[in-house]
């Protein structure tokens, strides 16, 4: 017998024996012969088309005698087999998975790639699933899920997740841990968003890859063996962002595809899988009409599957309630139900008749799904929604129909309450629905609850909130306040994530949790904060009560398509094309380049500004000649990313100010001029100012400029300035320019102007009043604080005395805003001093002075402590030192036993 006819002989043996394909190094074990010649005979068999290959790492090889079904593994008694009969884009990822899990001895480590939504963790999960089906894991053993982006601002903690520490080997390791490799031995850890893994971190995994152990953060001598399937996943370009020294020993890799590169058919049996799965839940069959089924197939769906199902379980939740509210006989999707972007699929029909007519050419006009047929295996990512979503809005409906309201307005109500379980639907909510009508759902204690929190949050926030959210966040807290009260738990998977992005809506949601919890009598799980918190973060409105537009997003770069690729990137991410590119060839002059942004910075201003993203060279320079000549506010960001353009785009759509957005971008794209010039106005003294406004900005605000120069002739660094508040939106822009280099202690004007962090004071109550006494009292104030910094300049040795009064001025500002109390006035200027010495002394190397009962104190007050850190963030970045637990127990002492309007915290003795 020839060797080639050996192999292949070999091949179907082990091929029998196994029911998969077959490597050459098995068939090389076998046959005591070198791998490399039998790899050579075996694409001389493919060749002559005897064998078919699976390509992978490694190469699989199946006889074709065994068909199509063979040539993926045979047996279609497991869910992967299942799967690639539904969905063939997944025909190469799925044989890449099983030769991952069956490779001899243990299988071998993987990487899936994909874009967000494509499925990842539930294709992890299948693996897992098939190696136990197989037998190549126990039933018993571990699936390990870890998102390494949860932690990312902490590499040293997710290094401690993944492989233990030992006591004592950070600050808080106070004793020893296991991690999650150790936890998932004879099992799998699946890595999820394994990009955000540190460099460190993934020199410690290719250690375990390379060589069975590892040892715990902090551990120089023990090592730790373990049997672990390492199966990790990113959305990002692994040569970008992982090391190549990791990259090189995960021998295999699987790309999931988009939902885009999917067949229709693939589609719709996708579509058919998620309806099944609503039909389950609700435990009836669920019927679709045509043309509803044509708009999913077709809609544009970015975030691939994970939308998909989002979209339709929203779609059948909508279904679900006109057939409680009309007692319909069955549950009917029409176009009426789905989400006004996908009823724009429809609009592609015409490109893709044919595909649609061959698809549904044996479809009625309604289509039946029911969840007792056989669907596709979960393979996707589902919205983690709770399992009594219907039962709640069957109870509601039960409840509203009792009280008498039609079956048009319960409609209305009860979509309220299905788009806060959505809050990405948010802003489709429409129907203006009054307190009565509200109140039939939510008790008005939770109401009255509700106003509280919201008005704390426009306080806290300097923003306004569109009314729509007030009967969001009503029903979201009146059915978590029932969850609670039933014991049922609270998980938030992203709960660090929201933390980190928004930290002044957190604090406000801790804040909103401690006015429920006292109210209601329960105690508020931390994870319930995160999910209040995305209340927070919606877009404010203008003081005037119009819904804010967005801040103007221009990115111009040298170059013939830099600008233009930046912005396709960030406006894809961001799912909205809100940012505009120039790009600036070499050739062109820079005048016309200027005259081509200013053209596009009018186009784009729409009252709240434009933020000016730009590389460098005298684009630097446009924003400043810009606002010169044409009076649009317009801020600039040099030496931009990629990174940077996304993260601006991102804010903008979210309604974020200009000068929010702009101090959160200062940091990332500053160049040495612009330091150099944020560094002058760091160390330049705020001029105090008053602002006289009126429709003109002369007559009356003159006249009210003169009364109170008259008066006030013997101020020290005190200025005057009349406004002009017509156009209300150009008014707020210049009192927001004049904030960042002034202090601004008092608004007058002919009309009622509220800001929640500026003095207000009628013209009325200037000339008839007792405004102008108040006014003297504050000014008084004010040059009393200068005095008491001029006299600190000589007794603090590290820092300006002048200038850092102001920042511990604001620092207690916060701190009253955040715990919510009012620091009594006598008691302001000792915490001024107190701390004035303290930060230089800090500065200077000097010890922390003691507090007595520490641990004591925090128990009592160790929420007060947490908030009042973070109040002091400025101040610690500002001169690079740290105010540890004892300084801050005294400070959070001196704070709370002087607020005057409270009793609610006692001195502690």
């Amino acid at each position: 017998m020839k060797k080639i006819d050996k192999v292949y002989e070999v091949l179907t043996q082990l091929e029998e024996k196994f029911n998969r394909g077959i490597s050459a190094y098995e068939i090389s074990e076998v046959l005591k012969a070198d791998r490399s010649n039998v790899s050579r005979y075996l694409n001389a068999l493919y060749g002559k088309k005897r064998i078919d290959k699976i390509e992978g790492r490694p190469v699989l090889y199946t006889s074709t005698k065994r068909g199509k079904v063979s040539q993926t593994t045979g047996s279609i008694e497991n869910n992967l087999d299942k799967i690639i009969l539904q969905q063939q884009s997944l025909l190469i990822p799925i044989q890449q998975a099983k030769a991952a899990i069956l490779y001899p001895p243990r299988g071998l480590h993987t990487l899936i790639l994909g874009e967000t939504g494509v499925g990842k963790s539930m294709f992890a999960e299948i693996m897992y699933e098939f190696a136990f089906e197989s037998k190549v894991i126990e039933k018993e053993a571990s699936f390990i899920r870890f998102n390494c982006a949860d932690y990312a601002d902490n590499p040293q903690l997710v290094m401690a997740q993944i492989f233990g520490v030992k006591k004592g080997a950070y600050t808080g390791a106070d004793k020893d841990r296991d991690g999650l490799l150790k936890k998932a031995n004879g099992g799998m850890l699946f890595l999820d968003e394994v990009h955000r893994l540190s460099p460190q971190g993934q020199e410690m995994l290719f250690t375990y890859i390379d060589t069975g152990v590892f040892r715990a953060l902090g551990e120089t001598e023990k090592a730790i063996a373990v049997d672990v399937q390492i199966i990790a996943a990113t959305t990002e370009d692994p040569q970008s962002y992982l090391l190549n020294t990791f990259t090189r020993r995960i021998p295999m890799v699987i790309t999931l595809p988009p939902l885009r590169k999917k067949s229709l058919g693939e589609r719709y049996y996708l579509i058919e899988y998620f309806i099944k799965k609503e039909s389950k839940r609700i435990g009836k069959s669920i019927y679709v009409n045509k043309n509803s089924l044509i708009s999913l197939l077709l809609y544009h769906c970015p975030n691939n599957i994970g939308q998909l199902g989002s979209d339709i379980q929203l779609t059948c939740a909508k279904a679900f309630v006109n057939y409680k509210s009309r007692k319909e006989d069955y549950i009917l999707i029409t176009q009426s139900d789905l989400p006004q972007y996908v009823k724009k699929g429809m609009m592609r029909i015409n490109e893709l008749r044919v595909e649609i007519d061959q698809l549904l050419k044996t479809k009625g006009d309604v289509l039946r799904f029911n969840y007792r047929e056989d669907a596709v295996p979960n393979i996707i990512n589902e919205p983690s929604h709770g399992g009594d979503f219907y039962d709640v809005i069957e109870k509601k409906l039960e409840d509203l129909k009792r009280s008498g309201i039609d079956a048009e307005e319960i409609n209305q109500i009860i979509n309220i309450d299905i788009e806060s379980h959505f809050q990405k639907y948010l802003v489709n909510l429409h129907e203006d629905i009054g307190r009565p009508e509200i109140s039939k759902v939510v008790d008005i204690e939770v109401l009255d609850t509700v106003k509280e929190i919201l008005q704390l949050a426009q306080n806290k926030m300097n923003r306004e909130y569109d009314p729509k959210i007030y009967y969001g966040l009503a029903l979201h807290i009146n059915c978590f306040i029932e969850r609670v009260n039933k014991g049922l738990k609270i998980y938030h998977p992203k709960l660090n994530l929201i933390r980190v992005e928004y930290p002044d809506e957190f604090l406000v949601a801790m804040e909103a949790v401690k006015i429920i919890d006292k109210k209601f009598h329960i105690q508020t799980p931390l994870d319930e904060v995160g999910y209040l918190t995305l209340f927070f973060i919606t877009n404010p409105l203008d003081f005037d009560g119009v819904e804010k537009l967005k801040v103007g997003i221009l990115v111009i770069m040298h170059g013939n398509t830099t600008a233009s690729s930046m912005v396709e990137v960030s406006n894809t991410l961001v799912g909205e094309q809100h940012a505009i590119a120039l790009d600036m060839p070499l050739s062109i002059n820079p005048l016309d380049m200027y005259e081509l942004a200013k053209k596009q910075v009018m186009e784009l201003d729409n009252g709240r500004g434009v933020l000016l993203l730009v590389d460098m060279g005298s684009l630097t320079n446009f924003g400043d000649m810009i606002y010169e000549e044409t009076g649009i506010i317009v801020k600039t960001v040099d030496m931009v990313s990629t990174s940077i353009v996304i993260d601006a785009c991102r804010k903008a759509v979210l309604g974020r100010g200009i000068n929010e957005i702009y101090e959160s971008l200062r940091g990332e794209g500053l160049t040495n001029s612009n330091f150099s010039k944020a560094v002058k106005m760091i160390k330049k003294i705020k001029k105090n100012i008053i602002i006289t406004a009126c429709f003109t900005g002369e007559g009356a605000s003159e006249r009210l400029k003169g009364l109170i120069e008259e008066k006030l002739t013997d101020c020290y660094n005190l200025e005057i300035i009349p406004l002009n508040m017509l156009d209300r939106k150009a008014f707020l822009a210049s009192i927001n320019e004049y904030k960042k280099n002034h202090k601004i202690l008092a608004i007058i004007s002919t009309i009622d102007i509220h800001m929640s962090d500026i003095l207000f004071i009628s013209a009325e109550e200037m000339i008839a009043g007792d405004g102008l006494k108040y006014l003297e009292e504050v000014v008084t104030d004010e040059e009393n604080y200068i005095k008491i910094g001029k006299s600190l300049k000589s007794h603090l040795k590290e820092i300006d005395g002048e200038k850092v009064i102001d920042e511990i001025r604001d620092t207690i500002t916060n701190i009253e805003r955040t715990l919510n109390i009012k620091v009594k006035y006598e008691a302001i200027i000792g915490i001024i001093l107190h701390i004035s010495f303290l930060l230089d002394k800090l500065k200077s190397g000097g010890s922390q002075t003691d507090f007595n009962e520490l641990a004591s104190y925090k128990d009592q007050f160790n929420r007060e402590m947490i908030l009042i850190k973070n109040c002091f963030k400025t101040l610690e970045v500002n001169y690079g030192i740290n105010i540890g637990e004892h300084e801050l127990a005294h400070i959070c002492k001196i704070v709370v036993s002087n607020n005057e309007n409270e009793t609610l915290y006692n001195d502690y003795n």
